[in-house]
């Protein structure tokens, strides 16, 4: 399923291959929260170079269902997208929603945001709700440790992962139907472990033993970009992945700025996701080569240039700032399309020049590079 072709340092330039398509590796998967990145069609994301996107369990099992969406074909086909998809187990939702949740050795017990209705969340029917989309990639339920918390209750909510973690593989591993696949709409789904235990590094270890002892298809990081600061999460980090198996995908989840991108691909992070991009394109906050762009700012409310230069996405090759202020301005649809793409297109582009910087052993002259080039127009 997945193989490491090329290394440079702890950096890592695989292949993962999947049901629906091979992914190359250090990636960064585009949110697809409602079966949709906002403001972008299929072809849209295909242009911009989107390999694998990121669907959101919570969502989609409360509207419009999981099991309607099995009835229509599974996710893929539900919004015409015919590449990989990874969906998350609805754990990060849950734990956002606070005080209406009830949390239990048997699951979570919530109030549907939607309409109120309560709803039951196990590891099982996580599971079950995942193979009704036909993921790709299915992520165990886990329960993502609040910060800051003390050692004992990250030890505990650590611990209470790891049950919730054996009990999706004994789930998932029935849905495999060991004397077939009938019912089952993408048989060749893998199924990820998460790592747990806040920001304690010797709970995280004990965690990814216990995971490896189950054994996963590919581990993810959890539990991150939840509050604590960049140190916290670099010591978290540089105490994990050096310990994560070699041989399998590793995924840091809900991470983050292209500093936060660089930096784990640097220390071996195959995998990546996060809102940033998209939200900050409907928003009017741009990422270019010179640095952050708002793009509503007066500056910019004459200037005939292209939003960066160097970039061939098709907002760059085809608008001016100028142009980009006034949608904003007017909150006009198309401006949030538009710098939506740019945005995509900004984050696929540094991962494919890391990518190919650790093929051709040029990968630390890249980051200084590119370390250099924000540093100048910070």
């Amino acid at each position: 399923m997945f193989e490491v072709i090329a290394s440079d340092g702890m950096a890592r330039r695989g292949e993962l291959t999947l049901a629906h398509g091979v992914v190359q590796t250090p990636v960064f998967m585009p949110c697809g929260t409602y079966g949709t990145v906002k403001g972008m069609t299929p072809q849209a994301l295909t242009d911009v170079g989107t390999q694998i996107l990121l669907g959101n369990t919570f969502h989609l099992m409360l509207r419009p269902g999981d099991q309607q969406i099995a009835l229509l074909g599974g996710l893929h086909d539900f919004m015409h997208w015919h590449g990989p998809i990874l969906t998350d187990s609805g754990g990060f939702q849950i734990f956002s929603l606070g005080d209406l949740r009830k949390l239990s050795e048997s699951g979570v017990v919530f109030r549907s945001p939607v309409n109120g209705d309560k709803v039951t969340l196990t590891p099982e029917s996580a599971i079950q709700i995942q193979r009704n989309l036909a993921s790709d990639v299915v992520m165990v339920l886990d329960e993502c440790t609040a910060h800051p918390a003390t050692y004992a209750q990250a030890r505990v909510s650590m611990q209470l992962s790891m049950r919730w973690a054996l009990r999706s593989r004994v789930a998932f591993d029935k849905t495999q139907g060991k004397g077939g696949n009938a019912g089952v709409l993408n048989p060749g789904a893998k199924l990820f472990g998460i790592v747990q235990g806040g920001m304690y590094q010797d709970l995280r270890l004990e965690s990814l033993a216990q995971l490896q002892q189950i054994g996963f298809d590919g581990y993810a990081i959890g539990g991150l970009s939840v509050g604590e600061s960049k140190q916290e999460m670099e010591q978290v980090m540089s105490a994990l992945l050096p310990q994560m198996p070699q041989h399998a995908p590793r995924y840091l989840m809900g991470v983050g700025t292209p500093l936060d991108l660089l930096r784990g691909v640097e220390l071996g992070v195959d995998m990546f996701d996060c809102v940033m991009p998209t939200r900050n394109g409907r928003n009017g906050y741009l990422f270019t080569s010179t640095g952050m762009v708002k793009i509503r700012n007066a500056a910019h409310k004459n200037s005939d240039q292209p939003l960066d230069p160097a970039c061939q996405c098709y907002t760059c090759t085809n608008f001016s700032r100028a142009y980009l202020h006034h949608l904003d301005k007017c909150k006009e649809i198309l401006g949030a399309v538009l710098m939506t793409q740019h945005n995509l297109h900004y984050y696929h582009d540094l991962m494919a020049q890391l990518r190919s910087a650790i093929e051709t052993g040029t990968f630390r002259t890249l980051v200084e590079s590119l370390h250099n080039d924000w540093n100048a127009h910070k």
